[in-house]
């Protein structure tokens, strides 16, 4: 099994508001991706709703195996999702790991 996490702040110049919006796309946009990837065990998004977090939205996310990771990494959807995850976030951190 591989566990991916991957941490994301959303731009510090978003308004309150687009934050809020930004983060909630990310989140429907990543779990509809997740329900069309084969080999996907789990996927949640979580946004931050602490004050001790420094980062904003996290991904924690189990594959039956690298290759259902790397496909999923490649899938239209998951690619479109990235492109606008990429126009709101700054500070990506991931992790990968097997288990």
């Amino acid at each position: 099994m591989v566990n991916h996490i991957v941490l994301w702040n959303i731009k510090e110049e978003l308004s309150v508001q687009e934050k809020k919006e930004a983060a909630l796309k990310i989140k429907n946009k990543l779990e509809a991706v997740a329900q069309k990837a084969e080999g996907v065990i789990s996927l949640k998004v979580l946004i931050n709703e602490m004050e001790s977090s420094n980062k904003d939205i996290a991904l924690i996310s189990k594959f039956e195996s690298k290759k259902d990771l790397d496909a999923y990494q490649v899938m239209p959807e998951h690619v479109e999702a990235g492109s606008y995850i990429r126009t709101v976030t700054d500070g990506r951190s991931c992790f990968d790991f097997n288990e």
